[in-house]
């Protein structure tokens, strides 16, 4: 073997030994996004047929626990009963057979919020919103928006948002809604005024199954 030879091969060698020792950083892996099953993405879907559009949700950005979803539920109240969970932040619409369809929900912060056994004593899609004497004293700004100045018409920026149903106990108004709302982020948490807040596709889905009339129970 010539020098020249040898010398290249030693050189490729004492390379292939220098590479073998140094560190090397290992590249960051981004764990792949839940798979989502057809009908999770269907019940979050766009809705562009509503009277105003409605954009698609990501599931992925709500904890699953609160997607929508029919679950098995004993109880004694008859079917058509919608009960709010406040500890858990469940809304569950009593079904046959012990089961119960279950949504996520936001709900009033600490001092406005409401607990007992009442009647969805009607319900209203796309509704304006008039907020209460109580809620104006506070917020003096939004006295052009009071029942006197014809409320606030319905819209996308309206709280009540796609649907809203309406409470009722002993045959007076709580002032207390179920309703939707595009702040998707605020289901599972207590941030509102009192209401309960469900995603505004979950809010339409509810809309449809519930009777004026039902009881409602918050506990």
């Amino acid at each position: 073997m010539s020098r020249r030879a040898f010398l290249a091969g030693a050189a490729g060698v004492t390379g292939l030994a220098l590479a073998g020792c140094q560190t090397v950083e290992p590249r960051a892996v981004t764990p792949p996004k839940p798979a989502l099953s057809p009908s999770v993405l269907n019940a979050y879907r766009a809705m562009p047929e509503e009277r105003f559009p409605i954009p698609a949700v990501d599931p992925r950005k709500i904890p699953p626990q609160f997607w929508r979803q029919q679950v098995d539920y004993p109880t004694s109240e008859r079917v058509g009963t919608i009960i709010v969970d406040t500890n858990k932040f469940f809304l569950h619409l009593v079904q046959e057979n012990g089961k119960a369809m279950r949504y996520g929900v936001g709900l009033g912060r600490a001092g406005f919020s409401w607990k007992g056994r009442a009647k969805i004593a009607y319900k209203r899609a796309w509704p304006k919103w008039t907020p209460p004497d109580e809620m104006i004293a506070r917020q003096p700004e939004l006295e052009k928006w009071s029942v006197r100045n014809g409320g606030m018409p319905p819209g996308p920026l309206n709280p009540l948002g796609a649907r809203a149903l309406y409470i009722f106990q002993n045959g007076r108004d709580t002032l207390y809604r179920v309703h939707g709302s595009p702040e998707y982020w605020s289901i599972g948490k207590a941030v509102s005024s009192g209401c309960v807040r469900l995603i505004q596709q979950d809010v339409i889905d509810l809309y449809s199954r519930v009777t004026p009339g039902s009881d409602i129970v918050v506990v």
